[in-house]
């Protein structure tokens, strides 16, 4: 068996705002710095960590999660993506266990158990002693199959309290710590409402990184982190079915080459040169897993980028694909660019296949209120929209397609997420909807999905390794479409 070694670590946390992003950030820079191959990724639904682990490895960073995604599509993206770095980073979400429900489904505890990943955990110690170490007995007693290497303390008041958290704990569980991070003066990283600020909009997100390296650099043992890297539970995948191994640092090569997977692309590929799909990609609109834009240009679409505020009207596309972002907080920005909405409403009036998600969804409709003002937007559908100050729709979602629509077979269930403090606060009675949402909170009356000619808008974020059948929709309703000019 020919193997290929895969060096891999996952950055896990007690909760969100644990310091996971920082810690993980500041990780990958450091070792890319020291010219060592070095991959992100990130566990979970979640664009915005993605973005800045984006920005410290300089490179795609895939999110793995298997609510979303088949666990051997999991396995194969990371085992694809891992292939030939020195080290592979993942970040975790949430708590260690926590997940889908009480048993901590699709936990990032299960995802490192999937991957043979050891797990470092990051612990927040503020006001803490020796209660860290019953904290970090009970995560290593929660689940043995389970190889916590490690420990990275945050927000240490001095000398003395890390010297007692410590001993603590690595007498009490055995588990090495292997860095101590000081309660820094500012926040590096800033927040809102949905968690931290996109990289795109902060003008100190390359400082950020920085300073995160450098407490990489002082304060943790960073030789330790990629020995542990080195310590990966082997994983022998053959068809894309999971055996453990003798070998303990070892994954076969063997997954990585399937040339019947590229002959079917290819065959795919036939007849349809010259689609153009333009997607917003710009501060306003960032939210897109890299699979999606590579699952289009899989079917043989070229990709176009576009601006919400700079450009002034569409380019020459088959179709549109907005994803998500903050429109709300950069509104003054898009709402100011009419000739764009003037133009996008006529071409969806016209036809043109729009696939339009949270950020998006928000985008075609007619206004958002925000801070109590009104502001105007493309009008494509009828639909006012309120921003509220608590979440109204969070977490994993799951639909059945009860309706027909452009993209979308009848009957299919689709898994995905939702995070929206946005919500509709008027509607035509004969607004059109294809989904109903068996969980999550969806647009209104537990609906999504609405649709207007070839315009599809919902809240539900989809990863295109969980729902192969959304790309394949939007390019063949462009194949369609340009069949049917050509007449």
């Amino acid at each position: 068996m020919d193997f290929v070694k895969l060096p891999r670590i996952l950055i896990a946390g007690l909760g969100g705002d644990s310091g996971k992003t920082f810690v993980s950030c500041g990780l990958v820079r450091y070792f890319k710095d020291r010219n060592l191959k070095v991959l992100a990724f990130k566990k979970g639904p979640d664009y915005i960590d993605s973005a800045w682990l984006k920005l410290a490895s300089g490179k795609e960073v895939r999110n793995l999660d298997t609510y979303l995604i088949p666990k051997e599509a999991v396995v194969s993206s990371f085992m694809q993506s891992a292939f030939a770095n020195d080290i592979n980073v993942i970040e975790g979400n949430r708590g260690l266990y926590d997940g889908y429900d009480k048993n901590g489904s699709h936990s990032s505890a299960e995802l490192a158990k999937l991957l043979g990943c050891p797990v470092v955990l990051v612990l927040t110690v503020k006001k803490i002693t020796r209660t860290s170490a019953a904290i970090i007995l009970g995560c290593k007693l929660m689940d043995t199959e389970l190889n916590i290497a490690g420990v990275i303390l945050n927000q240490v008041a001095g000398k003395r309290h890390e010297q007692i958290i410590r001993n603590s704990i690595e007498e009490t569980t055995g588990i090495s710590v292997i860095g101590a991070i000081p309660k820094l003066d500012s926040e590096i990283l800033p927040s809102r409402h949905l968690g931290l600020i996109t990289p795109g909009e902060y003008e100190f997100a390359e400082r950020a990184v920085e300073l995160s390296v450098k407490a990489i650099r002082d304060y943790v043992d960073a030789e330790r982190v990629l020995d542990i890297t080195k310590q990966s539970d082997g994983r022998l995948i053959t068809n894309y079915e999971l055996r453990i191994t003798n070998d303990k640092s070892n994954i076969p090569r063997q997954a990585l080459d399937d040339k019947e997977k590229g002959e079917r692309k290819k065959e795919k590929r036939k007849g349809r040169k010259g689609l153009r799909i333009g997607y917003f990609c710009d501060r306003v609109f960032s939210f897109y897993y890299p699979e999606n834009l590579e699952a289009l240009e899989s079917g043989g679409a070229q990709l176009i980028k576009i601006s919400s505020f700079e450009d002034k009207k569409l380019p020459d596309i088959d179709a549109l694909y907005i994803g998500g972002g903050f429109p709300e907080s950069n509104i003054e920005l898009i709402s100011s660019n009419k000739e764009l909405m003037k133009s996008l409403k006529s071409a969806a009036e016209d036809g043109l296949p729009v696939y339009a998600e949270c950020g998006g969804l928000i985008y075609i409709g007619n206004s958002i209120e925000v801070d109590g003002k009104l502001n105007e937007l493309t009008g494509i559908l009828p639909i006012d929209f309120k921003m509220n100050k608590n979440p109204v729709g969070h977490g994993y979602s799951e639909v059945v397609i009860d309706a027909g629509n452009p993209f979308f077979e009848k009957g299919m269930v689709i898994k995905g997420h939702e995070f929206h403090y946005s919500s509709l606060v008027d509607w035509k009675e004969s607004l059109k909807t294809c989904m109903n949402v068996k969980r999550g909170v969806g647009a209104f009356n537990k609906r999504d999905g609405i649709v207007y000619k070839n315009v599809f808008g919902t809240y539900m974020h989809i990863h295109a390794l969980g729902c192969r059948q959304w790309a394949e929709g939007l390019i063949n309703i462009c194949k369609e479409r340009k069949i049917n000019a050509n007449k």
